[in-house]
């Protein structure tokens, strides 16, 4: 561990950090399903026009930010309040892309006692166009209320092939290739980038569940049987990542966070990043890796040692799933372990995921969420110097 304070770090992403997704107060989510439907109602996904729930989400949104800036955190997030869930509300936002009602997805998550949940389904109908702005507006929002700086996440390209089953939910008239699919989606994700670096985005987080989904051997077996094999689809997932944020401006941080699932505190893979390491961190073309290793499931800090010396490593080690408190040497202690592998000043702190995936959020409270952050940021600041 360090002896002398670190010197602070004024570009993201910083020593205290969080994934992005925040509670929503009981109210807001009330609020939306008398506005929009129930949670239980296969509809209802994608971007909302209901300007009663927008009003309720701007002030919702206001109190988030004022949560993050008192537990002392520089990086600030809306909590994803304006969305259904972390992917859906945006992928659907590309012409192309429609709620594929009545149809289960072939992704399915688990908690910890076995119950099944599954997450809502799309389907790829038509050509997959970027032809107006996603979370433009979503961003000028928390732009306008943060003091600190705005973080926006997003949900990662890979995810959208993921999700629909690879080929299975891709129309084959629109795209009898798949070469020209992958094509088209870099494409949209880039004019979606370009548009919010033009308003003035400058941090951007990209939440995926592919890769650690292909750590696992049963999702390495599942996909198998869509016709691929693992090895050739990370590589394809590197590639189409890479295209997707290739035109960015060198002044926009880019993070990649991998989880393993996070619905209601329901998980979907299991396994180290071992799998993927050796390729996903000397080749994906981003500033920080988010990682999860808030349970043994992630498997051990070994993978770190292939990440380069000009990326930072933000380490999940708090979970979001659970109200319990970690003790604070315990962080201590495994930060001290990842550091045997790559550099502490390399490395930052933050829960495994996000607190509410879905708008329904984990079994946890916002003083639960409260304490959590705040402890993150004592223990950053006591091991670097600053949060």
């Amino acid at each position: 561990m360090s002896e002398q304070p670190a010197a602070l770090r004024r570009d993201p992403p910083f020593h205290a950090e969080h994934v992005g997704s925040l509670l929503r107060p009981e109210s807001l989510r009330r609020a939306r399903e008398q506005l929009l439907g129930p949670h239980e109602a296969d509809s209802n996904l994608g971007q909302h026009h209901n300007q009663q729930l927008r009003a309720l989400e701007d002030q919702a949104i206001r109190e988030a930010v004022a949560l993050q800036e008192a537990v002392g955190l520089r990086v600030t997030t809306d909590g994803e309040f304006r969305r259904r869930t972390w992917w859906t509300d945006f992928v659907l936002g590309f012409n192309g892309v429609v709620e594929n009602t009545g149809v289960e997805a072939p992704v399915v998550m688990v908690d910890k006692v076995g119950h099944r949940r599954a997450i809502p389904s799309v389907r790829i109908a038509g050509k997959l166009r970027w032809t107006k702005p996603i979370m433009r507006d979503a961003f000028a929002y928390l732009q306008s209320v943060a003091r600190t700086t705005p973080k926006l996440t997003v949900p990662a390209p890979m995810d959208l092939h993921y999700f629909v089953g690879a080929r299975a939910g891709i129309d084959k008239v629109a795209y009898p290739d798949l070469d020209s699919f992958f094509e088209d989606l870099a494409l949209a994700y880039q004019r979606e980038i370009a548009d919010l670096a033009d308003a003035g985005c400058r941090y951007l987080q990209l939440d995926d569940v592919s890769f650690a989904f292909l750590c696992d051997p049963k999702r390495r077996a599942e996909v198998q049987r869509w016709g691929y094999e693992p090895e050739q689809l990370v590589n394809k997932y590197i590639k189409l990542f890479n295209q997707a944020v290739a035109k960015r401006s060198r002044d926009v941080t880019i993070g990649l966070h991998i989880c393993r699932g996070n619905a209601s505190s329901h998980w979907g893979a299991e396994g180290g990043y071992d799998f993927v390491a050796p390729t996903l961190f000397q080749q994906l073309d981003v500033n920080a890796f988010f990682l999860e290793y808030d349970t043994p499931r992630a498997g051990s800090f070994e993978p770190l040692r292939f990440v380069p010396k000009d990326k930072v490593v933000v380490l999940g080690l708090l979970t979001s799933k659970d109200p319990a408190l970690e003790p604070s040497e315990s962080i201590k202690r495994r930060i001290a372990e990842a550091s045997k592998f790559i550099a502490l000043e390399q490395l930052s702190l933050s829960p495994q995921c996000g607190f509410a995936s879905n708008y329904i959020g984990n079994p946890v409270t916002v003083d639960d969420e409260r304490r959590k952050l705040g402890l993150i940021v004592d223990i950053a600041t006591e091991i670097w110097g600053t949060a």
